[in-house]
């Protein structure tokens, strides 16, 4: 093996100047385990995906299962596979019935890419509305429609027609037309720091789309998959989007998105041009059986019904005068203090303490948590407890 901090800063690409450089040899759990043994209690599930924590009995007997059988051997789209048919009937049977056909991409920017494009070439429109402040991937397509200055300006030229307005703000609305493709919006707003719309403004924008002929494409890649206490945020708030995109935790570890629409609307990809969209190791057949082993555990072992209760503890145990804010869709947590600099500093000391929380791209002003959806009281405990020495100290 090889844990060399300088194989990894030399010879694999860096994404900041700072990388938290923990070496992990083992996960189980809710942890994080070190070559030397020491072990670290992980409340961001590798930001949003390891929802069951690592290596769930469950997935790991699946993907076993699945390497016994074949890996890779074929696109997307041209052979049946028991595993990706079996994934799609899981998946559109927990889904509203207008939501019943599912396109397997690689991860969730690739699902946000897929949707975009599908909604262009539905509608015959060009124009895209998103949100300020929103975060929707990096690839050119997706990072166009995020609502990022500062992480877009130095990729421009990007997509162009993009029209942003104000999250949870429904004067806004009125900016969504005839000449709107669609509207590409996180349900909850995850980099922005948790941001929750309001009930009314979510169906204030569902009819405002049906008025229009825009098409909804709602971002679940965050806060999907039981992430709030529901399967999909959108069950929260009373609407169906005509577009779903899930990525992160639905691939139960393994890279796998999702595109999902009302079959009508994704036959427009199947013609003029045929290929539409295309993708060689989307849907693999050993992450879509992860993936559906990850949605029969969610369901068969009724971890939704723990999420909210779980959440609450985690505020009732983080209060300190020093919290300006603590904002929360079930096991989805952001944390507010006054700068920036009391985030890093809480941040590095709970990780000396054994504890991994992070940040947020967009806001640094708050820290983020969002663990397991299996972690244990006794665990959330414990978290808080040193969370909270770091805080005070």
């Amino acid at each position: 093996m090889d844990f060399s901090r300088e194989t990894f800063l030399n010879h694999l690409a860096q994404t900041t100047a700072s990388p938290f450089l923990l070496p992990v040899e083992r996960a189980e759990g809710s942890y994080l385990y070190t070559p030397d043994g020491r072990r670290y209690l992980d409340l961001i599930s590798g930001v949003g995906v390891s929802h069951l924590g690592h290596r769930h009995p469950k997935v790991i007997q699946a993907i076993k299962d699945q390497l016994d059988r074949h890996l890779h051997i074929m696109v997307y789209g041209e052979f049946i596979q028991s595993s990706s048919n079996l994934l799609a009937k899981k998946l559109v049977g927990l889904l509203p019935p207008s939501l019943n056909c599912c396109y397997f991409t690689n991860s969730g920017t690739e699902a946000n890419e897929g949707a975009l494009k599908l909604a262009k070439r539905y509608t015959g429109r060009t124009e895209i509305v998103s949100f300020r402040k929103s975060y929707h991937g990096s690839t050119h397509g997706s990072l166009s429609v995020t609502g990022n200055e500062t992480k877009k300006n130095a990729f421009r030229p990007l997509l162009p027609g993009v029209k942003f307005i104000e999250f949870n703000n429904p004067d806004d609305l009125s900016q969504i037309t005839e000449r709107t493709a669609c509207v590409i919006m996180e349900t909850i707003q995850g980099d922005a720091g948790v941001r929750i719309p309001d009930r009314s403004f979510m169906e204030k924008l569902r009819k405002r789309c049906d008025e229009t002929g825009a098409m909804l494409i709602l971002d679940e890649i965050q806060c999907g998959m039981g992430r709030t206490g529901t399967l999909f945020a959108f069950e929260r708030f009373g609407i169906v989007p005509d577009i779903l995109t899930v990525a992160k935790a639905f691939g139960g570890g393994l890279p796998l998105g999702a595109f999902v629409a009302d079959r009508k609307v994704m036959e427009c990809l199947t013609h003029d041009p045929a290929l539409g969209h295309i993708t060689t190791f989307g849907g693999n057949p050993v992450s879509c059986a992860a993936a559906l082993a990850t949605l029969e555990v969610i369901i068969e072992e009724k971890l939704l019904d723990q999420v909210e209760a779980k959440g609450r503890l985690f505020e009732e145990y983080l209060r300190h005068p020093s919290i300006k804010e603590i904002r929360r869709a079930g096991l989805m947590m952001a944390i507010d203090f006054e700068t920036a600099e009391e985030v890093q500093r809480i941040v590095q000391g709970a990780l000396e303490k054994g504890i991994i929380t992070f940040w947020f791209l967009s806001h640094p002003n708050s820290f983020r948590i969002a663990p397991p959806l299996t972690i244990s009281e006794e665990e959330i405990r414990e978290a808080c407890e040193g969370i909270m020495k770091v805080i005070s100290d």
